[in-house]
């Protein structure tokens, strides 16, 4: 079951605030409802953001044929998430088709969900393989953070994929979930995954992790992305940075999994990555339920920015990047950014893959 998809000329998409009571499949066929669900995280995770940018040009394109029109509502559309590069991505890169007509926008927004079908696959074995090759002996158990599963892309997804793939060859011994805070989204959703594929796992509070590293309980910690800066400064799920030093004290390798399309070489550090607050109420409350004193006000980052130096390597769909050793994002020969400009720059609403 696809995540977000383009069915009989609307978007579909699994609302994800209702997991794991209910799945349930949500229509959308006007921009603010779009919009809406973007802010509310009823579709989430970097990849499937920049579907849902894409598809949204394509929607708007289809409801307003003078070309004018569309780019101002497109930038409404782009705006909705600050912090993950895909959406903003997914919305430019539909654009650049729009000179050729709506059908072309159409076509290179379905093009996009064709790709991130195929990277969440590359990754997969590319991630595995670096796994296995970082901790060559017995079964593997995982550390993650957030949900990075088919509910974050399109179809099986970017870290959990790569825990998908590590099961399937039976190399799993066991995936350990941090709840994720403050919208559990790794409690409410990354264990609804793992259980749908059968995979061993058990869920731990996110303040563990640290320790549950250094106490050995973990081989290796595998996290997405939601924009990863030219030097390899990775912005994620609050949560990972901390995990990431308990990983460099334990000796763990860090690993961040996410597709090309995540990675901005026009952002040099992470200190240029603008990070969203979400406000006090998913702090305090859960689900309409009030933790915390009436009148408390929360700090509520949803996302942190862990230093290159900490991890291990970036795994794209197409290469691994060892930045822990002073390798950069730069160091691709040809970007998935260089080819959105030259795609727009040849007036041509193609993609091509190298």
């Amino acid at each position: 079951m696809r995540t977000i998809d383009w069915v009989d000329g609307a978007i579909e998409m699994i609302d994800q605030t209702l997991l794991p009571d209910e799945v349930r499949v949500l229509r959308v066929d006007d921009l603010d409802v779009l919009i809406d669900a973007i802010s509310r995280l009823v579709v989430r995770g970097a990849p499937a953001l920049g579907v849902a940018g894409a598809l949204g040009v394509a929607m708007i394109a289809r409801a307003h044929r003078d070309p004018s029109e569309v780019g101002p509502l497109a930038a409404r559309l782009r705006a909705a998430r600050p912090t993950a590069v895909n959406l903003a991505w997914g919305v430019d890169r539909a654009l650049a088709a729009l000179p050729h007509g709506a059908e072309a926008v159409l076509a290179e927004a379905l093009a996009i969900r064709d790709e991130d079908i195929a990277a969440c696959r590359e990754m997969g074995n590319l991630g595995a393989d670096l796994v296995r090759e970082l901790v060559p002996d017995g079964p593997i158990t995982v550390m993650t953070i957030c949900n990075t599963g088919g509910l974050a892309t399109v179809e099986r997804g970017t870290a959990l994929g790569v825990v998908q793939t590590l099961f399937e060859r039976g190399d799993l011994r066991e995936a350990l979930a941090a709840e994720t805070r403050p919208l559990l989204q790794g409690a409410r959703l990354t264990t609804w995954e793992l259980a749908q594929m059968g995979a061993p796992y058990r869920l731990f509070v996110d303040s563990a992790g640290p320790s549950m590293l250094t106490r050995g309980l973990a081989d290796v910690v595998l996290i997405g992305a939601d924009r990863i800066a030219a030097n390899g400064d990775t912005a994620n799920k609050i949560g990972s940075y901390s995990l990431a030093l308990g990983a460099r004290r334990a000796g763990v390798p860090f690993i961040v999994v996410a597709p090309e399309s995540t990675v901005d070489v026009a952002t040099a550090s992470g200190d240029e990555i603008e990070i969203e607050d979400r406000g006090t109420d998913e702090v305090v409350s859960v689900r309409g339920v009030r933790l915390a004193a009436e009148g408390t006000r929360a700090i509520n980052p949803a996302f942190d920015v862990t230093p290159h130096d900490l991890i291990t390597a970036v795994v794209t769909n197409r290469r691994v990047v060892r930045v822990g050793r002073g390798e950069t994002m730069h160091d691709l020969p040809h970007s998935a950014a260089d080819d959105t400009v030259a795609a727009a720059a040849a007036g041509s609403s193609g993609w091509k893959e190298n």
